[in-house]
């Protein structure tokens, strides 16, 4: 599986169940990458899309531990492990975690790539995307010139988990 995500310098995601910034680079990345395939969110990520709707042209699934919950267009599972029994009949390859903090966190040990578009400031946040630096297993295997948006730096990067 593969996670995407754009950070801030602390690896921050979010604030009050909205992303940091829009920059429409990182949202053309996001539609390019994504498009035709599988991602995985969580119920407020899902929230965050406009009309609390799943992004057309995706096979869409929603993790919630709401036994109750239920949306119009995608999946919704209930457990990591229900989700993986879901997820078996599509190529993993094609499955994108796409958040938010808690999904990102739960299903990280899954995943094999990393897509994450990292800006160049700190925000204020109160949801984090685990720290891929930190952690020995990954290593950043590509990585883009600096791209900006008005006064906003930022970079492509992949990371992928050792074998």
């Amino acid at each position: 599986m593969n996670l995407i995500a754009a950070v801030d310098s602390n690896w921050a995601i979010g604030k009050n169940g909205k992303l940091l910034v829009q920059i429409p680079m990182d949202q053309q990345f996001f539609r390019e990458e994504t498009m035709g395939k599988v991602v995985v969110m969580g119920r407020k990520t899902l929230e965050g899309f406009p009309n609390a709707l799943p992004p057309d042209g995706r096979t869409c699934f929603v993790l919630s531990h709401n036994p109750d919950y239920k949306v119009r267009g995608a999946q919704v599972v209930h457990s990591v492990d229900e989700l993986l029994e879901a997820l078996l009949p599509y190529d993993s390859g094609d499955v994108y975690v796409i958040g938010g903090g808690q999904v990102y966190r739960e299903l990280l040990d899954f995943c094999d790539v990393a897509h994450i578009t990292k800006i160049n400031y700190s925000y204020d946040a109160d949801a984090y995307f685990p720290n891929l630096d930190e952690r020995p297993e990954w290593v950043m295997t590509g990585d883009s010139e600096e791209q900006t948006y008005f006064d906003i730096e930022f970079f492509f990067y992949r990371y992928e988990r050792k074998r």
